[in-house]
């Protein structure tokens, strides 16, 4: 199985890819791979070469580009997660890997009315996103916003915008909006903190034109209701009839 490395858009020049540092040493120095070994190099931006070592030194490693490929593991249905800051970082940053590995093009941290103190370290979220593309496949980092306030995020742009409740009508459920008739290209599921979304958030939700749905009868902690209803989004996008797959490019 050929290895899969990260180099951003300007680390790739007239056909050759220069590995960021941290990326050559571990080519080099934990795979011990030498000119004329073949890789894998996403650059985050949709493209994915195939290509060859040509040289290597104790942190650098430069390959010649073979062919590329374009918006490989991607989907053109692009989904906004928005999840509301968990106390536990832990369990929060398991959400965002887990995010990137189903396909979600866009994460957005939320602070609602019942956010309890929680943060994000940007530089160790960015680790997990890169690490995340090259492990599932994807050649498109996931973008990940700043965090936002729930009216913020109710202002983003989305044909179906879905409020996860654990009081909603079960007639509401996930399943049955993405039956109806409509096919929306782009959704945002927002998802609330332990102890969900207030019934006051709910209101404004429904009033700025969001669909309030049930994930189930089952209570599930914020980061499960994340992901349980991000794959269930991806595996409806993956039916439909627009799905396509990555094209090649010269």
């Amino acid at each position: 199985m050929t290895t899969t490395f990260y180099a951003p858009p300007e680390r790739i020049r007239d056909g050759m890819i220069d590995l960021p540092e941290e990326e050559a040493r571990h080519a080099v120095r934990v795979l011990r791979m030498r000119p004329g070994d073949a890789l894998v190099v996403v650059d985050g931006a949709g493209g994915w070469h195939e290509a060859g070592l040509v040289e290597t030194g104790k942190s650098r490693a430069v390959a010649r580009v073979i062919r590329t490929l374009r918006e490989v593991g991607e989907s053109p249905f692009e989904i906004t997660l928005a999840l509301a800051l968990l106390k536990q970082r832990n369990r929060f940053e398991t959400a965002l890997e887990k995010a990137v590995e189903l396909g979600v093009r866009r994460f957005v941290p939320l602070v609602t009315d019942r956010t309890e103190k929680g943060g994000l370290k940007r530089s160790r979220a960015e680790s997990i996103l890169i690490a995340a593309m090259k492990q599932s496949g994807r050649s498109r980092l996931m973008d990940l916003s700043e965090p936002v306030t729930f009216d913020a995020a109710l202002r983003l742009d989305a044909d179906l915008k879905l409020v996860a409740h654990e009081q909603a009508d079960p007639a509401s459920s996930l399943v049955r909006v993405l039956a109806g008739p409509a096919y929306p290209e782009h959704v945002l599921l927002m998802i609330g903190p332990e102890g969900g979304f207030t019934e006051e958030e709910v209101t404004r939700a429904r009033s700025a034109g969001g669909r309030v749905v049930s994930l189930g009868s089952r209570r599930l902690r914020a980061e499960t209701a994340a992901l349980a209803a991000a794959s269930a989004l991806m595996l409806w996008a993956e039916a439909a009839p627009t799905s396509v797959s990555a094209s090649a490019s010269t």
